[in-house]
Order: structure tokens, then C-alpha cells, then sequence
């Protein structure tokens, strides 16, 4: 049997065993999304629930200009085939594709869509799994401002990509423009340090054990006063999932630092799905 080849040229086969595995702001239809690596992280795992904690598509990007190739296509076969094979695929839209909010309840090609999620964990906590964009008062109440900050952020990576084709030549590691000015920025980390917070007041509000979410592009696990929170980052920069051990135990899994992707590598199609 041909086992389909990985990213680094290795072939797929005994992978990584999680109970469950979490992803969000992939943004499918962006420059930006790292495609390439998602695909090789999806080939690479078997779990049995897999929720898409939004912004897996970004329907923003798509309405203004077509940008989909042969990466894009493998994540989603990538899943399709998860949802085939018996994984429990969930999808939360979130508000770069709140299009699919008008299928909620729905279940294509086995993938079930709703509007947020109750994960119990193997060690019998209770955790809340939503995507976030409610609790982000500038997407909830000016819509403008954060289309404005949308532009901004791309922005930021176009900055970013020239910056780093000279830091290349140079000799220099890939560095992220647009996480060194979030770190900055006192307004953007008391705007982080506000979403947390928020996430996990509604979480014990409702007498969950914890939440995952996703929407700020910021991976993170703490306790906030005494409720789990957990954020699974994104597939633009970062490239990090959240994964539960089949005892209970969460983990962030920075995909790019574990298997020593660069950044510089040429996207290309991924082999084999």
C-alpha cells in the first residue's frame, strides 16, 4: 500500500493519537493561510472529534477577491476524508464565515454546523467551545472598524513578507511584524487581556469547567478564576491546534516549531490526500 507522502517528504502512517483536536482561523482563501502546514498537521493526527472553531473559510477575503489553490483544496479533502473515516467533525463558523450561520443544525458531507459546542473531556470537565466573535465588542457593535482592522492586519502581512525577504538574504530567521506590534500595543493586549476574561465569565456563567475559542489569533491556555480558558491560535502565523490526551490532559501543539517548517518554504501542493 502507498502511504501519501508529509510535508517534509516523509510518508503518513502511525501518527499522533488525540482524543480530540481543535482549529480556528485557519482563513482558507487568504495569501496568508499556511495551507500547507495545516495539511501536513491533518495527515499527520487521528482523533476521534475534530471541531473547526471558525474562520476556517474567510468569506471577507473571497467577497473582495478570488484567492484558492491546490492547499486549499487539500486541508478540505483532508477533513471530508476525517469525517468519512469516522472522526466527529464539528464546525462553528465564526465571523470571517458567517455565511454558513444560515446552515446551523445542518449536517454536509458529515460535518455537523452549529453555533457553538459542549465538549466533555475524558476526565468528565465541561468545556464551552465557540468560536469568540460575540464577545469581541468591535465586531458585535461597529462592523466597519473591524473590516477597517481586517485591512489593517493584511496590511501588516504584506509588510511582513517584504521584511522577511530581506531578513532572508540577510541570513536572518523569519520574524512576525504583526505579533511584535500586538505585543506593543498596551490597547491590543488589554483588548486580549478583556476577550479572555469575557470568554471565561460566560464560561462559568453557564457552569462550564472551561472554554475553547479561537478569534483572536492568539494561542493561550490559563486559568482565570478558576475556569479553564484556551485559545487554539491560528493557521496564519502562528500555526498552533489544540489537542486533548486521551486522559483529559490539554495541549498546545505549535505545529511549525515541532516539525521546523520555515516560513520561507515556497507554498506548494501537498502530495497524496
Amino acid at each position: 500500500m502507498h502511504l501519501p507522502e508529509t510535508l517534509d517528504g516523509g510518508v503518513q502512517g502511525g501518527g499522533r493519537r488525540y482524543r480530540s483536536v481543535f482549529l480556528s482561523d485557519v482563513h482558507l482563501g487568504t495569501r496568508g493561510c499556511r495551507a500547507d502546514f495545516l495539511a501536513d498537521f491533518l495527515r499527520s493526527v487521528e482523533c476521534e472529534r475534530l471541531y473547526l472553531v471558525g474562520d476556517i473559510v474567510d468569506g471577507w477575503r473571497l467577497r473582495k477577491t478570488w484567492y484558492w489553490d491546490a492547499q486549499h483544496d487539500a486541508v478540505i479533502r483532508l477533513v471530508l476524508r476525517m469525517a468519512r473515516h469516522g472522526t466527529a467533525v464539528t464546525y462553528i463558523p465564526g465571523n470571517h464565515d458567517e455565511m454558513f450561520r444560515d446552515w446551523l443544525g445542518l449536517e454536509v458531507a458529515g460535518v455537523r454546523l452549529a453555533a457553538e459546542a459542549e465538549h466533555v473531556a475524558a476526565d468528565g470537565r465541561r468545556f464551552l467551545v465557540m468560536h469568540g466573535d460575540a464577545f469581541d465588542s468591535v465586531v458585535r457593535y461597529a462592523k466597519f472598524l473591524a473590516l477597517l482592522g481586517d485591512w489593517a492586519y493584511d496590511l501588516a502581512l504584506e509588510l511582513n513578507r517584504g521584511f522577511n525577504a530581506v531578513r532572508r538574504r540577510l541570513g536572518y530567521p523569519y520574524w512576525s511584524l504583526s505579533q511584535w506590534l500586538k505585543r506593543q500595543v498596551k490597547g491590543a493586549v488589554k483588548a486580549i487581556d478583556r476577550f479572555e476574561e469575557a470568554l471565561a465569565l460566560e464560561a462559568r456563567r453557564r457552569g462550564f469547567d472551561g472554554v475553547v475559542c479561537g478569534h483572536i489569533h492568539h494561542a493561550e491556555m490559563r486559568d482565570i478564576g478558576g475556569v479553564t480558558y484556551m485559545n487554539d491560535g491560528d493557521w496564519v502565523e502562528s500555526c498552533t491546534a489544540l489537542v486533548e490526551h486521551h486522559d483529559g490532559r490539554f495541549e498546545l501543539v505549535d505545529w511549525a516549531a515541532e516539525r521546523r517548517l520555515s516560513f520561507f518554504r515556497p507554498r506548494r501542493a501537498v502530495a497524496g490526500v
